[in-house]
C-alpha cells in the first residue's frame, strides 16, 4: 500500500506460503554486486536543505508542526542486479528487522528491512511500535553510548516522537477496550541507528476488526508524513521533487481470520534490472537544523547502501 492512499494498492492472494525460522542463516549468493557506474541524489544536498528551511518557515505561519521530508538515491550498476543476493546481504546485516520482497507491476522488486511495526493483531490483542527520533550508531562503544544518551535527552526528538504517539493514541482509543501507552519512549537500535521507540499494546473492543483495517486506520502516521496529517501531506507534495510511491507506505499480511502484521515501508529500495533506487526520510520540526537532517537521511541510507556493498 503506497504512501499516498489515493494511488493504487496491490493485494495478493497466495497459492501457497511457508513459515521459516527467524534465526535460520540467510544464504548469500556467490555472485558479487556489479560495479557501480553512476549515482544521483534527488534532491541533492542543497535542495534538501532548502526544503527543510521551507518547512521550518511554514511551521511558523501554519498549523503544521511536523513534516517528514525524504530523498531518493538512484544507483546505476554495470549490469543487472541479483535481487536474491541483495536480499540475502540485507538479511545478514539486519537480523532483527522485518524483511520483505514484493514484486512490482513494472517487473522490478521492492525490497527492504523495516524496523517499524505499524500494527500486529492476534485475536483481540494488538501491538503498534512507532519510531521517531534517531541518532547514528558509532563504531567506538563510548561514542555510540554518547549518541544514544544524547538522543534520550533530546527535547527536539522527544517532541517529534510525542506527535506520533498522541496521533496513534487518538486513532486507536476509539476501537480499543484497553490501550496501554507508555509515558516515555525507550531506546532501540539497528545496525545503523538508535531510535526512540514506544511499544503500544491494546485489546480491541471488536475482535472482528481485522489487521488491514487497523493498518489503514493508522496509515500514514506522523512518523512518515507529519502532523496534522493532511496539511503535512500537502507540504510534502509541494517541496519533494519526486513521487514516493511505496516508500513510507506499508507492507504486510492479513489472514482469513483477520490476524496479521503490517510494517512501515522504510529502509527500502526498488530494483529494476541495473537500477536501484533507495529512499530515506527525516522528521522536520521547528527546532530542526538542515545540516543535521541531511546527515540523518544519509545515515538512514546506509542500511541499503551496505547491502549493495557500498559505503554511505
Amino acid at each position: 500500500i503506497p504512501f499516498d492512499v489515493s494511488e493504487p494498492s496491490c493485494l495478493y492472494i497466495p497459492y501457497n506460503y511457508e513459515w521459516n525460522l527467524k534465526d535460520a542463516e540467510p544464504i548469500v549468493a556467490d555472485s558479487a554486486m556489479p560495479a557501480l557506474v553512476g549515482q544521483n541524489s534527488l534532491p541533492d544536498e542543497s535542495g534538501f536543505k532548502r526544503a527543510v528551511e521551507h518547512a521550518i518557515v511554514n511551521f511558523r505561519h501554519s498549523e503544521v508542526r511536523k513534516a517528514v521530508l525524504s530523498v531518493m538515491r538512484e544507483l546505476t550498476f554495470a549490469s543487472e542486479v541479483n535481487v536474491e543476493r541483495l536480499l540475502a546481504s540485507l538479511a545478514k546485516q539486519n537480523r532483527e528487522g522485518y524483511q520483505f520482497r514484493i514484486p512490482l507491476p513494472d517487473g522490478g522488486d521492492l525490497i527492504g528491512v523495516s524496523p517499524e511495526l505499524l500494527i500486529r493483531k492476534q485475536g483481540e490483542n494488538i501491538i503498534s511500535n512507532p519510531l521517531a527520533g534517531s541518532a547514528k550508531r558509532m563504531v567506538d562503544p563510548a561514542a555510540d553510548k554518547a549518541n544514544a544518551d544524547r538522543l534520550s535527552a533530546s527535547e527536539k526528538d522527544h517532541y517529534e516522537h510525542s506527535l506520533v504517539i498522541e496521533d496513534i493514541r487518538s486513532l486507536l482509543s476509539p476501537v480499543c477496550a484497553e490501550l496501554d501507552v507508555p509515558e516515555k519512549p525507550s531506546l532501540i537500535n539497528t545496525a545503523a541507528l538508535w531510535h526512540l521507540s514506544t511499544r503500544i499494546e491494546g485489546r480491541l473492543a471488536d475482535p472482528e476488526t481485522n489487521a488491514l483495517q487497523l493498518a489503514c486506520l493508522l496509515h500514514p502516521t506522523p512518523a512518515v508524513c507529519g502532523f496534522p496529517t493532511e496539511r503535512a501531506h500537502r507540504l510534502i507534495r509541494f517541496v519533494e521533487p519526486f513521487e514516493r510511491g511505496l516508500f513510507t507506505g506499508m507492507v504486510g499480511w492479513t489472514d482469513s481470520e483477520g490476524n496479521g502484521e503490517w510494517v512501515v515501508t522504510i529502509r527500502c529500495g526498488t530494483v529494476q534490472r541495473e537500477t536501484v533506487r533507495l529512499f530515506a526520510g527525516a522528521g522536520i520540526v521547528e527546532a530542526s537544523e538542515p545540516e543535521s537532517e541531511w546527515a540523518e537521511v544519509q545515515t538512514k541510507l546506509k542500511t541499503m547502501l551496505n547491502a549493495c556493498g557500498l559505503s554511505a
